[in-house]
């Protein structure tokens, strides 16, 4: 008698069981992959914030042209190879759900950011509004993907840190400009920061 396929639940259990499993056993979790990125917003950003303030000899165009986008490739480069070494261990529904969860980034960010160039090509906008539109526009989708994340591997505190996200994203918007930089800096990248911290406990007490 073949088995019967299992229930969306109990695929959705043992997704979650085997990336627990898996990232116990490579050492890949989210704990270093939150780190760099935590290290790319407080750092990249918090230059941005320090660059922009009046009375500072420091060129717009040094932090937003030069070091946020080296910090962000890093970062990224980073993520992508832990992500790899880590796929290399999983097999089955977790391995394709891994993958699927990886091409949204890739696809939610390339349309976003031909959104986000069209409209400031438009010059409707002051400059600073653009860097508002820019700032909340990516610190959302941050959120919502963290948010879609820690449904599928029913992680709580990755869910949490989706939704904290989604908050900075109206509050970076509501402080204006530049205030917006500090909120990436403070709350986004302190995010990663808490987010790393507590995986990484996790991590250690086989959690």
């Amino acid at each position: 008698m073949e088995d019967e396929p299992m229930s969306a639940e109990e695929s959705l259990n043992l997704i979650a069981r085997q990336h627990r499993r898996t990232r116990r056993e490579l050492g890949g979790g989210p704990a270093r992959m939150l780190a760099a990125w935590a290290f790319a917003w407080l750092i990249g950003w918090g230059f941005t914030y320090v660059a922009v303030q009046p009375g500072v000899a420091i060129p717009g165009w040094v932090a937003g042209g030069i070091v946020v986008p080296l910090l962000f490739c890093g970062a990224i480069a980073y993520t992508a190879y832990t992500s790899i070494r880590a796929g290399r261990g999983i097999r089955g529904p977790s391995r394709t759900v891994g993958a699927m969860y990886g091409y949204s980034w890739a696809l939610s960010s390339i349309g976003l950011m031909v959104v986000d160039i069209r409209i400031t090509q438009f010059q409707a906008l002051s400059s600073d509004q653009v860097s508002l539109l820019w700032s909340g526009s990516w610190l959302l989708l941050t959120g919502v993907l963290y948010l879609a994340g820690g449904m599928v591997w029913q992680d709580k505190l990755m869910y949490g840190l989706g939704a904290w996200m989604i908050v900075s994203a109206a509050l970076s918007v509501l402080v204006g400009y530049p205030l917006n930089f500090l909120v990436l800096t403070v709350c986004g990248g302190g995010g990663f920061l808490l987010g790393a911290i507590v995986y990484f406990v996790r991590e250690k007490t086989g959690r």
